[in-house]
């Protein structure tokens, strides 16, 4: 085998030379920042944070991540004109959460083959900028909004007819599905598991009171977090608003990337070089009503697995993570991929997760590791993993980074690979109309901003040998609705009728 000089002379190993975070907080028009703006200010701190070389007027690629709060015709080339770049490659991309570790990989792989040279991965959102701007009744004055010329990746809607038919369509509607079902897996009583949520998002926001960049830097208790009172309404069951990600928020974040001897003919110190490691992606069943069950991701599984071997170490040598937090049952599925407790000692965080640190659309990631940046650099010695997913724990993406270099050469097993294996799991049959006796399999109440429930959202199992899936409703009973939070639901056998298109399940 080769030695590591030996490796990094033949290798142009992907690095993360340069790492931006902006937070700004506007508490009037003239202190808002448009997505551009905020974007190029990261942009030349990252170019600081790697030497202050001039590299951005040397961009060969520059790749944006997908805009919630505003859009613009071709956001990398304004980007890239402000700067002074003229890159020969440029992406705007597709939804989802996934994405700055996606783009991080493929980006890596690109440097490997020579087709990039060096690369500014940024995204930015400022939807409280929108939300002030509609409260005080006033205009932003910022560039022209208009539509992208053209979004490159996977543009698949997250959901389908029936899923949308039943409520399904909002994150906020569907990772209460996985909660519950999470808990019923587990065996868990309502009341032992909502303690167990509790200690879990508590630890999280215990890091982002220490993130400098962080939305809320504030400390909750477990009891704060899980105790539903009017400042922390139920939104959807099982989930009080502090567990709910917070996309309000004005953030920008920017990576610079390049090879290893690029970095090195650039004279980048070698203290600011961070190795991708390893990396996986790997996507699970398009839409929720195909998946295996609803307490685990085989693709988790797959894109951790995948980043972990290809590093060479096993779970026991990352020394921190950070899980995608949208919701605590995110967090629990890559903690279930992975093998871990939630309980294990080592930061599951090194940001405050997306209900604390913000939730910046989908980059929040880009976050992630520029955070995961700053802490390997002051530990050399050490592994980070960061996980990315998007819709709903649909697309997922996950890296290894170390600042110390590979000991062999750097190559990406083609993502088809484990897609493959992911793909042929086999799913439950479907019901788009269901009749009949049916069990629940999981479920959540949807609640309005009063507190008061408006909608249950069931997916059950037709009996008598079908055993088909089905989305369904429940009559819209308040009292039903409030006993589906006190007792558990998953099991729970009725019958399930359609009407118009839409199913609606009772209990026995």
């Amino acid at each position: 085998m080769r030695t590591s000089n030996e490796a990094m002379t033949s290798n142009n190993f992907p690095v993360i030379v340069g790492a931006a975070q902006l937070t700004n907080h506007p508490k009037a028009i003239d202190q808002t920042i448009e997505p551009l703006e905020m974007m190029e200010r990261v942009a030349r701190e990252a170019e600081n944070d790697a030497g202050g070389l001039g590299l951005l007027e040397k961009l060969d690629s520059v790749q944006v991540v997908n805009f919630m709060s505003w859009s613009y015709a071709d956001a990398p080339g304004m980007l890239a004109a402000r700067l002074g770049a003229t890159p020969a490659h440029t992406v705007y991309s597709s939804i989802g959460g996934e994405t700055p570790q996606r783009l991080v990989n493929e980006t890596a792989q690109a440097i490997v083959e020579g087709r990039i040279r060096i690369a500014l991965l940024a995204g930015a959102e400022a939807l409280e900028s929108r939300r002030l701007s509609r409260k005080l009744g006033m205009q932003l004055s910022w560039s022209q909004r208009e539509t992208p010329g053209r979004t490159d990746g996977d543009n698949r809607p997250g959901f389908n007819e029936v899923e949308a038919r039943h409520g399904a369509t909002m994150p906020t509607r569907v990772y209460p599905l996985f909660e519950n079902a999470i808990r019923a897996n587990l065996g868990h009583s309502i009341e032992a598991h909502q303690v167990g949520l509790g200690e879990l998002c508590s630890r999280f926001a215990a890091v982002a009171a220490g993130n400098p960049y962080a939305w809320f830097p504030v400390l909750h208790s477990p009891e704060e977090i899980a105790s539903v009172r009017a400042d922390n309404r139920m939104v959807g069951f099982p989930y009080p608003k502090l567990m709910n990600a917070i996309i309000e928020t004005d953030q920008a974040a920017t990576l610079i990337m390049t090879g290893f001897q690029t970095a090195r003919e650039l004279g980048i110190p070698e203290d600011r070089c961070v190795y991708l490691r390893g990396c996986g992606d790997a996507t699970d069943k398009w839409f929720v009503s195909e998946r295996v069950d609803y307490h685990s991701s085989p693709a988790i599984r797959a894109a951790t697995q995948r980043a972990l071997a290809m590093a060479g170490i096993g779970v026991d040598d990352v020394a921190r993570f950070d899980l995608y937090s949208c919701f605590p049952s995110a967090v629990q599925m890559g903690l279930e991929a992975l093998g871990l407790r939630p309980d294990d000692p080592r930061p599951l965080t090194v940001t405050g997760g997306l209900p604390y640190a913000g939730g910046p659309g989908n980059n929040y990631v880009m976050h992630s590791i520029a955070t995961m940046v700053r802490h390997l650099r002051e530990a050399p010695r050490e592994y980070g993993l960061v996980t990315g997913l998007g819709w709903f724990a649909t697309k997922h993406s996950a890296g290894v980074y170390s600042a110390g270099p590979p000991d062999d050469e750097w190559k990406r097993t083609p993502p088809a690979v484990d897609q493959r294996e992911v793909d042929a799991m086999e799913s439950p049959p479907f019901a788009e109309q269901a009749e009949g006796e049916a069990r629940v399999e999981t479920y959540t109440v949807i609640f309005n901003r009063e507190g008061e429930p408006e909608q249950g959202i069931v997916i059950g199992n037709l009996g008598a040998g079908s055993h088909a899936r089905f989305f369904a409703n429940t009559p819209p009973e308040r009292d039903l609705m409030l006993a589906m939070t006190r007792e558990e639901f998953v099991g729970t056998r009725g019958r399930v009728a359609s009407d118009d298109g839409r199913n609606l399940f009772k209990p026995s």
